[in-house]
């Protein structure tokens, strides 16, 4: 077990990689903890879930909504849940998402943990503070920053993984290689087929290495005002596709990184050569790199991203794998390059 600590302005995280969801209670400080996790998860693992009381939320992307809020607050204050009290959201992205939001708004802010059982959450959604809803099929448009007081990531539970969601986790992977480490991204080349075929070893070492890189870029911009914003990597495109199309959030994520790529050698900053090995480590992989789509409706979600600012929008760039260039670029310039790629 490996543990990479986050020191940001709104708390201290502990990310424990390789920990076990049975060493849960020693994480937990509080009088009154409270579970929240979906029914999936509840059907799966309530046997190893401590007897705590248990908040059961549906599943899918359809539940993230400020109905779904209402549900856990209404509940909370049912069972006379008060400020002492330590929420723990066991599951994958959405959960944490939730769990996180939850703990920052009921009763002003009570302490949460993470136990995240997704590959797409450990990696991603459940490292770095960001809590939050979406709001009519907006992602993510209602939330806060505050980091959970740990994170669990038993990567022991992600053999129990449908095999489309360990790849949708695989994007985000390949995402913090692409913008972080020319090294891991090596090593993904050499080794996803061993990660596919749950090698635990080389899971806890891609785990890892993708939290240690966004470990980093949180301590240095916790609230996205600058450096952390190229964790953005692919998802510009990739939340308007996922949005319009209704793909997964890791497969449009992959196809936002090639688009990124190629948009990144059409401004002669990222060699052909670069842009192919992307494109080359994803197909590998198993994930999708282009799709048919109606390019008025993805121009309209993209217009109304959360990181436009104007008549621009924050965009990230590559100028080689594991070095990125954020830059302002106008929807103009990128609605021509959607008309243009696709």
């Amino acid at each position: 077990m490996k543990q990479i600590e986050i020191q940001g302005q709104t708390g201290r995280s502990v990310i424990a990689v390789g920990e076990s969801l049975g060493n849960l209670e020693k994480y937990v400080h509080g009088t009154k903890p409270v579970i929240i996790t979906d029914e999936n998860l509840a059907h799966l693992y309530h046997d190893r879930f401590p007897p705590w009381d248990t908040i059961t939320i549906g599943t899918g992307e359809r539940i993230k909504t400020l109905g779904t809020m209402e549900f856990i607050y209404e509940k909370l204050v049912e069972r006379e849940i008060d400020r002492s009290c330590f929420l723990v959201g066991i599951g994958g992205g959405i959960v944490c998402d939730i769990a996180g939001f939850a703990a920052s708004t009921y009763m002003r802010g009570v302490n949460f943990g993470f136990v995240s059982t997704s590959l797409l959450s450990q990696v991603d959604a459940s490292v770095g503070g960001k809590n939050g809803v979406n709001f009519h099929g907006y992602k993510n448009m209602i939330g806060t920053f505050n980091q959970p007081g740990f994170v669990i990531c038993d990567t022991a539970m992600l053999k129990t993984l449908p095999h489309n969601e360990l790849l949708g986790g695989f994007a985000e992977v390949v995402k913090h290689a692409a913008i972080g480490s020319r090294e891991m991204f090596g090593f993904l080349e050499n080794n996803y087929g061993k990660a596919l075929g749950m090698d635990t070893g080389i899971f806890e070492e891609l785990v890892y290495e993708s939290v240690k890189i966004k470990a980093e870029v949180v301590r240095k911009d916790e609230k996205e005002k600058g450096e952390r914003r190229k964790l953005n990597f692919g998802h510009t495109l990739g939340h308007a596709i996922e949005k319009t199309m209704g793909i997964s959030h890791g497969e449009a994520v992959s196809i936002g990184m090639v688009f990124a790529a190629n948009l990144s050698v059409k401004r002669k900053m990222l060699s052909q050569t670069e842009a192919d090995r992307i494109r080359s480590l994803l197909e590998g992989i198993g994930l999708p790199v282009n799709i048919s789509f109606e390019k008025e409706k993805i121009l309209d979600a993209m217009r109304k991203d959360k990181k436009r600012e104007g008549a621009g929008i924050h965009f990230v760039l590559l100028r080689a794998i594991g070095e990125t260039e954020i830059e302002e670029i106008s929807i103009a310039e990128l609605e021509g390059a959607v008309h243009d790629m696709y």
